[in-house]
């Protein structure tokens, strides 16, 4: 699989550029111009008498904009200093590129030389790149000039004045030759397309605080989440991460949308609706759709990921996006989103984990791939090693994770609650939600922890993870069962000093590179510090908090999709994962969940009160400007003297709520 931590990436969505510093698009690994799950161009280079510029720096303007600065050795003054420079100013939008590749001569004699630009494509999927195969994959010869095409993708190339040019320049003249690339791409075979949003308005969202790294997080995250954006119709959503996963995934969606609900409301409002125009009609053991499942992704064709792994253009095989899809509409709705158009498909979703998430009927929610094609494992660590037990040996499905048991009761209880505000009853699912919370009590507790997960003979799979923080804050476990949930989070075999390890160093087979086995997931992190604020486990949460800044600050504020675990105890800053996708949709927006946590707002727009609570937080002085609250806007300052709100909802209860939290 090819690496990306050294690539930069130039991202609006779908459109998206991975290149190495030097500028230089070879065709090497993942390097490559992207839209729509296909690799536009794999070869975009310049040279100058045949030689390669010098590269000297990349400015990254913005998540769109990149400058790639090199000199050209040979051309102009022979003393050291450089006097013939070249500046590559490269964009992304919403419909393509465009390149301005400007040669400027600085020194005291006029020079002359050629320029020529070299371009190529293979058309590769983005499956096939990430297997590997598209390395076995020929470039395609043009159609026509500029152009070329494949299984109806076609690309084309407007290059002005030509994409070879011979400048004479005098001293303190210039040449600029400009790009722009586009794309036709076919229909969908099942109506699902990868499409920009209508536009990309930038969030109006401030934050100030004493930390300068906190503000640095927030900016870059929200330029990125913007950069993120797609839509279907009208309704936005946030793809999960260039190249691989830049589509409607549904837990990625959920999560990363619910995360910024304080900032975007609408963002999640889209991605309810998009998902929920998606949800499960049928019984199809293929693609894992079940009626009133909520899909796992979406793609305009199969992708072959290579080793077996085959997924249908839209695919089921998620075990936990239907009830995150509850918890995101729930959320939704506290902050102000009327929920009355969802009803149904909150029927729906409340349906399946009783009907159809339980296939032996023993009271959980357990999964197993039926298609022989699919995922193995189908919560978040879907990776085929991401359950296993102390010695290593990997869990036999079917499988109960314990964080999906965690997200069915909290559905069910949140479920209920919406029911009931529309005038039905929640009994059924609040009897449910207790019975379940019983059974887990009985059985997923091992060694004074919970379990990773029930193996497919019930037993409880031991070994301490990451898994058991997304328990907090559900309503699963009691105040006892969650304090002992936070001492094991706080124990340095866990907590890294960047963030939660998925899984303990005391494991056996605990890999600080492993990709659910040891490395750090900052969305894993920022759910379980929302958890420990929720349960009023602040000094724990804020210490995890301290490690995402540390963080942060080592991937110049853009996280990644994960790192490595070693942990502050060996090395000053975490390694890189290769493979990782950076910027990632719930990375990026883990910067909103940690402050909103911190700051313990609970607002509840529909029973007309908010809850301000701050919780201890790494930070002295915090103030948040332009948080959406049920159409108005809130804004909040913690310093030394306390809670203040600087501004709050015209509702008069809820004013008066916010008054009383000052």
């Amino acid at each position: 699989m090819p690496a990306l931590h050294e690539l930069v990436t130039a991202l609006a969505a779908p459109w998206v550029v991975l290149s190495p510093r030097s500028g230089q698009l070879t065709g090497a690994g993942a390097e490559g111009v992207y839209a729509r799950d296909r690799r536009i161009l794999s070869r975009l280079s310049v040279t100058i008498d045949g030689q390669d510029p010098l590269p000297v720096h990349v400015d990254e303007v913005d998540a769109a904009t990149h400058q790639y600065v090199a000199l050209v050795e040979g051309l102009g003054d022979t003393r050291h200093d450089p006097t013939v420079m070249l500046y590559r100013t490269r964009t992304v939008d919403s419909d393509g590129l465009t390149e301005r590749i400007t040669l400027v001569n600085r020194s005291r004699a006029t020079i002359e030389c050629r320029l020529d630009v070299a371009l190529g494509t293979d058309l590769a999927g983005t499956a096939a790149v990430r297997s590997g195969a598209a390395a076995e994959l020929p470039e395609l010869t043009p159609v026509a000039d500029l152009e070329w095409e494949s299984d109806e993708t076609r690309v084309r190339v407007a290059a002005d004045p030509g994409v070879s040019a011979t400048p004479r320049l005098e001293p303190g003249e210039e040449f600029t030759l400009t790009l722009r690339v586009t794309a036709d791409f076919p229909k969908s075979s099942t109506g699902f397309t990868i499409e920009p949003p209508a536009d990309r308005t930038p969030y109006a969202v401030g934050l100030s605080c004493d930390d300068r790294r906190v503000e640095r997080w927030w900016n870059r995250s929200l330029e990125d989440l913007q950069a993120l954006q797609l839509a279907v119709g009208d309704d936005r959503y946030l793809g999960a991460g260039p190249p691989w996963y830049l589509t409607l995934f549904g837990r990625d969606s959920l999560i990363s949308s619910g995360m910024l609900i304080p900032v975007d409301p609408g963002l999640a409002a889209g991605t309810l609706r998009a998902l929920a125009a998606w949800q499960g009609t049928k019984v199809d053991p293929e693609s894992a759709e079940q009626p009133g499942k909520i899909p796992h992704e979406l793609r305009a064709e199969v992708a072959d990921h290579g080793g077996g792994l085959v997924l249908p253009a839209a695919y089921y095989g998620t075990h936990d996006a239907t009830q995150l899809w509850i918890i995101t509409l729930h959320k939704a709705w506290r902050w102000g989103l009327p929920a009355e158009e969802f009803l149904p498909n909150l029927r729906g979703a409340l349906n399946w984990m009783r009907e159809y998430a339980d296939p032996d009927d023993d009271g959980f929610l357990e999964y197993v791939d039926e298609s022989g094609h699919g995922l193995a494992n189908q919560g978040w660590k879907d990776s085929a090693d991401a359950v296993q037990w102390p010695d290593g040996t990997l869990a036999t499905a079917p499988i109960a994770l314990c964080e999906v048991q965690g997200y069915a009761y909290s559905a069910a209880i949140k479920g209920a609650e919406l029911l009931e505000a529309h005038g039905e009853s929640g009994d059924e699912w609040r009897a449910w939600a207790a019975a379940l919370q019983e059974r887990f009590r009985s059985a997923f507790w091992v060694d004074g922890y919970p379990a990773i997960a029930l193996d497919g003979a019930k037993n409880p799979v031991a070994g301490r993870a990451s898994n058991m923080g997304h328990l907090l804050g559900t309503g699963l476990l009691d105040a006892d069962e969650e304090q002992t949930v936070a001492d094991g989070l706080a124990g340095a075999d866990l907590n890294s000093g960047f963030g939660l390890r998925t899984l303990s160093t005391a494991m056996t087979r605990f890999n600080p590179l492993g990709y659910h086995t040891g490395s750090v997931w900052p969305h894993d992190t920022a759910m379980t510090i929302q958890g420990l604020y929720a349960s009023g486990h602040a000094a724990v949460a804020s210490s995890y908090a301290e490690g995402l800044i540390r963080a942060a600050e080592a991937f110049d504020y853009r996280l990644p999709e994960l790192y490595g675990g070693r942990g502050t105890g060996e090395e000053s800053s975490p390694t890189p994962y290769p493979l990782s996708c950076r910027p990632q949709a719930w990375a990026a927006a883990s910067a909103v969940a940690v402050v909103v946590a911190a700051l313990g707002i609970e607002p509840d727009v529909p029973g007309e009160t908010l809850v301000v609570n701050p919780g201890e937080s790494p930070w002295r002085a915090l103030e948040v400007s332009g948080l959406r609250l049920g159409g108005e806007t809130l804004s909040l300052r913690l310093d030394a003297d306390g809670l203040t709100v600087l501004e709050a909802p015209q509702n008069a209860a809820m004013r008066a709520n916010a008054d009383n939290a000052r």
